[in-house]
């Protein structure tokens, strides 16, 4: 019934209703870039958002938990903060609390993390090679949180097609709903 509807509401629009929906929907989709865009310029981070995936830094943050960054370069990174950060050949930045640091004499500061969940340090899931993180891998530090909001991207990413469901669902609300 839902499938009929909606082509009977598009069959009764006529050009001009319809290229203002599509334009419509173009306008959402941009503003959403511009909102993420000015997030990062304000915010000094390539990700100003971010869902924890894994349970490595519970109890601190639990799966689903979305994260709000910054990454100020004049901040110096401490012990005991919770960074963000990717590692050389793998997608998916890593949420994890900076266990130690390491800072040489000419002022270059290396520093090592640790899931609080984890048993051992992260040096593990470094490339090979690797021993401390460096200032350039830091994608943001946690700066605040919503408990499981990111539940939804989640089941999107593991459920392609719930991804692919609700994509087609709001596309279709936009392009029919004539307010």
């Amino acid at each position: 019934m839902l499938s009929l509807d909606f082509l009977d509401d598009v069959r009764r629009m006529n050009k001009r209703q319809l290229y203002y929906q599509v334009l419509n929907f173009g306008m959402i989709v941009s503003s959403a870039l511009m909102i993420w865009k000015g997030l990062m310029v304000v915010t000094g981070s390539e990700s100003p958002i971010v869902v924890v995936l894994s349970g490595s830094m519970e109890p601190a943050f639990h799966r689903g938990d979305l994260l709000f960054l910054t990454n100020r370069v004049e901040d110096p990174i401490r012990v005991g903060e919770i960074v963000v950060f990717r590692i050389e050949g793998r997608e998916i930045p890593i949420v994890h609390r900076v266990l130690k640091i390491h800072e040489k004499q000419n002022g270059n500061i290396k520093f090592l993390t640790k899931g609080d969940n984890n048993a051992v340090d992260d040096r593990g899931l470094y490339k090979q090679g690797q021993h401390w993180l460096e200032k350039k891998d830091v994608v943001g530090r946690a700066r605040g949180f919503v408990p499981y909001i990111g539940i939804v991207t989640i089941l999107m990413n593991d459920y392609p097609k719930f991804k692919y469901a609700v994509l087609f669902l709001l596309g279709l609300f936009v392009l029919v709903h004539r307010e």
